[in-house]
């Protein structure tokens, strides 16, 4: 059986969530993974009615769509950022509040906690999103950068990732960061060591993305066989990697998104750089069934056309695990 092809709702904030769903299913897509902002998915209203919740399983139903996880990127970045003017931008008021840094972080933990219990309530078992980092200023090692302040960093996530991560254990719902630059694990090796900063609980794992991967030269398809038991959720997700010299680097030269002068950016399923045949093999032989989520961004491309085509794309790439060898019919 087929994996679920579901549409991350963070890119389409701007819509509402009705219209989305009647987009979403015209696609062709099984269901939505909702993000916590705009009018899709609020988990103070989902972690205290049940009217609330019933409603947006009413909505989804309304279009033949499903959902098996939700996602609060924006609230769990700031748990452990070291908070500017930045974050006013993508956090909710009540968040971002004075705006004092200290103040700021610790709203955004409680949000995140009533995550756990929204994700609950509403019946999924998995949220995803972000964590933020204290140390991601100090990435490229000058002035020189102490080891200690780098082991600082991460005990700083474990403090403040543990008391959400109880709340979650209560809930019976796992957290899935979504591998990424600025956050406490941006490749393999400081994946595992957030894990090993938490003790390795289980309430802790990964919303697998390789477009992050695939643009920093990880091994992408590496990065399943060595998580296998922590990949939580998938994002399908594309990027190009110039196989060229480039004006602006692997950095970005501060340029913008869909700057032709970028060495990477964003493209729509099958325009880039992702091997994704290999990652269902991969996502075949950890035994993942859960849903392939499509994080549409491309900015060159109409996102509507893009949508459609992704959900296309995602159905004829993935393909069932064989349950015999090609050359079984040559056994006696």
């Amino acid at each position: 059986m087929a994996r679920p092809c579901t549409l991350f709702t963070g890119q389409w904030a701007d819509l509402p969530l009705e219209v989305l769903a009647k987009k979403a299913s015209e696609w062709g897509y099984d269901g939505l993974e909702l993000g916590c902002w705009g009018d899709h998915f609020d988990v103070n209203k989902a972690a205290s009615s049940d009217r609330y919740c019933r409603d947006k399983r009413d909505t989804l139903e309304k279009y033949g769509l499903k959902c098996w996880s939700i996602s609060n990127h924006l609230s769990g970045q700031a748990v452990c950022d070291l908070i500017d003017d930045r974050h006013r931008a993508i956090l909710p008021p009540k968040v971002w509040g004075n705006g004092k840094p200290e103040q700021v972080r610790r709203r955004a933990a409680k949000e995140m906690m009533v995550t756990a219990e929204a994700a609950k309530a509403f019946g999924v078992k998995v949220v995803n999103g972000f964590t933020g980092s204290s140390i991601w200023h100090l990435i490229y090692s000058f002035p020189p950068v102490d080891p200690s302040a780098i082991d600082a960093g991460f005990e700083d996530f474990a403090d403040r990732w543990n008391p959400i991560l109880d709340v979650f254990k209560a809930n019976r719902v796992r957290f899935a960061l979504e591998v990424h630059p600025t956050e406490i694990a941006f490749d393999i090796a400081s994946a595992a060591r957030a894990l090993k900063a938490l003790k390795n609980r289980w309430e802790f794992g990964f919303n697998y993305d390789p477009s992050h991967l695939v643009y920093q030269n990880v091994d992408y398809v590496g990065f399943l066989k060595e998580f296998e038991k922590r990949i939580y959720h998938v994002h399908m997700k594309d990027a190009y990697l110039s196989v060229t010299p480039t004006r602006a680097g692997v950095f970005g030269g501060h340029t913008n998104f869909g700057d032709l002068d970028r060495a990477w950016d964003f493209r729509s399923l099958g325009r880039g750089s992702v091997d994704f045949g290999e990652i269902i093999r991969t996502l075949n032989d950890i035994g993942y069934a859960g849903p392939l989520s499509v994080e549409w961004e491309d900015s060159g491309m109409d996102r509507e056309h893009g949508a459609e085509e992704a959900c296309m794309f995602v159905n004829r790439v993935d393909f069932p695990a064989s349950g015999r060898a090609f050359d079984d019919s040559f056994a006696e």
